[in-house]
């Protein structure tokens, strides 16, 4: 979380991207030495595997949704003043005056504190918007700063 003139900013956590890009690569580079041949003191690659292929395109897709997800560079700004999701391309901003309510609830089907979303229901839109905090680096400071919201808006 980064403070910039009273407004806090969340970053989207590539954590995921990350894990998952160096585990199918892993998966990749163990697959081809197992599958290639060592003959008289030289490796070759066989060329010929379909899977080879296959995991290729997966750490290729991997890498590319990776790449493309830190190029959108996606956070969550909060204020005194409401709400904004931004990106590279956009940003919606919420004022505080067009929140209506903001719940914070988990996933009973998962236990206490796991999976909590919070829903912020804004005024003249038909559908509320859906925060999964966990989306988020820093989300227990997340959940704090957005019941702090929460009470600045029921104030209203």
């Amino acid at each position: 979380m980064n403070t910039i003139n009273n407004k806090s900013v969340f970053k989207y956590n590539m954590s995921f991207y990350y894990q998952s890009t160096i585990i199918y690569f892993i998966v990749f580079i163990l697959y081809v030495v197992i599958r290639g041949e060592f003959v008289e003191h030289s490796f070759t690659l066989i060329t010929k595997d379909p899977i080879i292929y296959f995991f290729a395109i997966i750490v290729g897709f991997t890498l590319l949704a990776l790449l493309f997800n830190l190029y959108k560079n996606r956070h969550l700004e909060l204020s005194d003043e409401g709400i904004g999701f931004v990106n590279r391309f956009r940003q919606k901003k919420f004022a505080l005056e067009k929140i209506e309510y903001i719940r914070i609830s988990r996933n009973k089907r998962f236990g206490k504190g796991a999976l909590k979303f919070v829903r912020i229901k804004i005024i003249n839109r038909r559908r509320p918007l859906i925060i999964r905090p966990y989306d988020y680096e820093n989300h227990d400071q997340l959940v704090k700063k957005l019941l702090e919201l929460k009470e600045r808006a029921a104030k209203k």
